[in-house]
């Protein structure tokens, strides 16, 4: 089940959302009084509710903005407690003020913005001693192993509790709280008044994870990169499941650098049996894999592992997508060893997505130069496969038949910036320009391409691709193409209806 926390300053504000999110199959929502403006009218909030309310009123240091008394704040829970109110949340420290009465539901709760503590066992201990029905503990990931020791938690709970970690790191607990033995799970009402860090959105909660339907049977994947709130992978892996009808979530998974094997180890306990990987991974990924498709070993990176029993196999569909990608504006030659042969290509960048296409170039019989925005690093891949290095700044003067961007500039929300200037005299309308830039589809690079009379490819063509190849080594199976597309180019309009 999802709990919708709604914290708005007018009691008309939060009637009118507790009776949308009711009308929308909300179960439960949580009223956050500390918000509320003026004197609370009890009566006002309860009287005819459309669905079950937890009550609560959260002081300052527990993330709230209750500005008046304690005792006034205490009268209030009370208050609610006598109105009837089917849960309310009280902090630990107080739960001894507050004691039971009448049908209500006690969740004691504590809640920690700097870290995880290490006693968390202990912690939930002393809560659940406060005659509690529900233990709720929230505190700050600020590593990956946060989230793994709030499962084991919760899992191993006597008393039902919800165990979240908040920011960026921990919102993947929020997403598997039902799924490894929360009551509920909390939510926003919209994503622009988020209510601790790291929450989602009811919509993205229900209709993108659904987290409440998440059953011990479900299979997991997921995008493992650093950030990752960015990505829209989850976005097009979990439209293409429902679309297909199977009991599948793609999970967002940020995990920084030096936790990326401990990850790996921990992933197959945790239901996951394969991921998408991505900056700043892909190259270390390459080295925790059992086995690795030859490509993948010939390009040093991978973009995909899977899981299976203690084997971890490494792929790398950014190479095939692009390689289809292009194919499908340059013709192959005759050569059928080399059928790019003596094709001049300018390659932005040195990263993972750089070296993939660089590599498939090369094998193809190209002439491929790279250059980056680090020198050391352009130079570094060129050596390692091969390839000549120019400056950033000679970019222009290299002659290229085919210019690819694989560095992230012109990505939202920098789209006024071009990794390439497009003057008269440096490039032609022969030119085929390809941009892995997918968010936005239409870069500054792609106008200016267009402009000139060059033939493009954008970066929704190759991240669909690319998502598609992972999509069957998830699942065995073809994926649903048009809806995996369709839900990139919407998420990725310049101009769309937010719900």
């Amino acid at each position: 089940m999802i709990c919708v926390s709604i914290g708005r300053t007018r009691h008309t504000q939060t009637i009118a959302e507790h009776k949308h999110l009711a009308e929308q199959g909300i179960q439960l929502v949580e009223l956050r009084l500390d918000y509320i403006g003026r004197a609370v009218d009890l009566g006002r909030l309860l009287k005819d509710r459309p669905c079950p309310v937890v009550a609560t009123a959260r002081r300052r240091e527990d993330g709230g903005r209750w500005s008046r008394s304690e005792e006034e704040r205490q009268m209030l829970l009370r208050s609610a407690i006598a109105a009837g109110v089917e849960y309310v949340d009280i902090e630990a420290d107080v739960a001894a003020d507050i004691p039971r009465y009448g049908n209500t539901k006690r969740i004691i709760s504590f809640h920690d913005f700097e870290q995880t503590p290490d006693n968390l066992e202990e912690l939930h201990a002393a809560m659940a001693a406060e005659d509690a029905d529900i233990v709720k503990i929230a505190t700050m990931a600020n590593s990956f192993e946060d989230n793994l020791r709030m499962f084991d938690l919760m899992q191993k709970a006597s008393v039902p509790t919800i165990g979240l970690c908040m920011g960026e790191i921990g919102m993947v607990s929020r997403i598997l709280a039902c799924r490894m033995g929360a009551p509920f799970s909390y939510a926003t009402f919209s994503s622009d008044r988020t209510l601790a860090p790291g929450q989602l959105n009811w919509r993205q909660m229900k209709e993108l994870y659904r987290s409440d339907q998440l059953t011990p049977q479900t299979e997991l994947y997921g995008v493992v990169a650093d950030p990752v709130a960015h990505s829209h992978s989850p976005l097009i892996h979990n439209k293409a499941f429902v679309a297909e009808n199977r009991d599948c979530c793609y999970l967002p998974l940020r995990v920084p650098a030096e936790e990326l094997e401990a990850f790996v180890n921990a992933a197959p306990a945790l239901g996951i049996s394969g991921v998408s990987v991505t900056i700043p991974h892909k190259e270390r990924a390459l080295d925790l894999c059992n086995q690795a498709e030859s490509a993948a070993t010939g390009i040093g990176a991978i973009n995909t592992m899977i899981f299976d029993d203690d084997t971890r196999l490494g792929y790398n569909t950014d190479y095939r997508a692009a390689m289809d990608c292009i194919s499908a504006v340059i013709p192959l030659g005759d050569d059928a060893d080399k059928p790019y042969k003596d094709l001049d290509v300018l390659v932005l960048g040195a990263g993972g997505v750089s070296r993939a296409i660089a590599w498939g170039l090369k094998n193809r019989g190209a002439r491929v130069t790279i250059a980056s925005r680090t020198q050391a690093r352009s130079e570094a891949l060129a050596k390692e496969l091969g390839l000549k290095s120019v400056a950033w700044e000679e970019r222009h003067a290299q002659p290229a038949k085919l210019l690819v961007n694989g560095t992230p500039v012109g990505m939202h929300p920098n789209v006024d910036d071009s990794p390439f200037d497009f003057e008269v005299d440096a490039v032609d309308d022969s030119m085929v320009v390809f941009d892995t830039v997918y968010n936005p589809e239409q870069t500054l690079l792609i106008k200016h391409a267009r402009r000139h009379g060059c033939r493009t490819i954008t970066g929704v063509d190759m991240f669909v691709r690319q998502a598609c190849y992972q999509y069957k080594l998830f699942t065995g199976a073809e994926p649903p193409v048009g809806q995996m597309r369709q839900a990139i180019k919407e998420a990725t309009s310049p101009v769309r209806i937010n719900r």
